[in-house]
Order: C-alpha cells, then structure tokens, then sequence
C-alpha cells in the first residue's frame, strides 16, 4: 500500500523513524551548540562564539525541514526533551567553556550524524524516496566539509 506522496507505507514508516531519530539528535546537538555559543571563554571567543552561532542557526533550520520531511511521510515529528534525550545519540553537553573540549564536541556530533545520514541515504534510495535522499545527501555534503574546518581549527 502506498502513502500520500506513492512511498510504500511501511519503508515510509521507517524512514520517519530513522529521522525522528536525526531530528533528536539534531536537537541535542542545537541546545549543545547553544550551550557553547553562551559559555566559550578564551582568547579565541569573538571566532568561536560567532562561528557557534552561526552553527546553531544552521542547526535549527534543520531541525524543521526534518520535522516537515517526518510529517510529509505522514508521519509525527518528535516534539518533546523527554523525547529528543531518549532517542538522542548525542549526550547533553553542559557547562563546557573551553574552546578545545566545545570544538571536540561540535565533531562528535557530526560524527553521529553523518553516520545515521548515511543510513538514511541507504534507506531512502531502497525506498525510492528521493525526497529524504536529496536532503540528507546535501546535509551530508556540508556536514563534511563543516567537519574539516572544525578539524583544521584542533590543529596545532
């Protein structure tokens, strides 16, 4: 049987799992990115308090084209922190101030993403979803290039 937009339903629901799945983890990863944003100390503040905020703003936009790509699949976006903290594989980040450790984690997670993106590629090209395929195949692009500078920056 086939859904709203011709997906099979039931490669549609897993997909919708997989990306509230993201969307928790992406989640997590705004409020850290938020967190960093407000608490970096150090003589490379002024970079990294704007280069997290231009992160978390990125972050959140996100955030929503997950959420609309969820309900697309007729499906319901997570929509509480009991939830996000449940499905997240990103940990809460808290009271971190030092550059080093707040750029280690911002890796981390993008670490976990571009793993389950990929998954989701995968799953979405079987499912010939090209919807999610095209979103997480350009979420995926920036992300690693994000990860290189990020990289380049923990380089002495």
């Amino acid at each position: 049987m086939k859904n709203s937009i011709g997906l099979d339903q039931s490669k549609a629901k897993l997909l919708a799992e997989k990306m509230n799945n993201v969307l928790a983890d992406y989640m997590v990863f705004y409020q850290n990115t938020r967190g960093l944003h407000w608490n970096i100390k150090g003589e490379k503040f002024f970079e990294l308090h704007l280069k997290f905020e231009e992160l978390y703003n990125n972050l959140l936009l996100k955030v929503d084209e997950i959420a609309e790509r969820i309900l697309t699949l007729d499906a319901t976006p997570l929509h509480t922190f009991d939830d996000y903290k449940k499905a997240s594989s990103i940990k809460s980040a808290k009271n971190i101030s030092q550059p080093e450790k707040g750029v280690k984690i911002i890796l981390e997670a993008f670490k976990i993403l571009l793993i389950k993106q990929r998954e989701l590629l995968s799953i979405s090209e079987e499912a010939n979803d090209e919807g999610t395929n095209a979103l997480m195949s350009d979420y995926i692009r920036e992300q690693e290039k994000l990860v290189w500078m990020y990289s380049a920056y923990l380089q002495k």
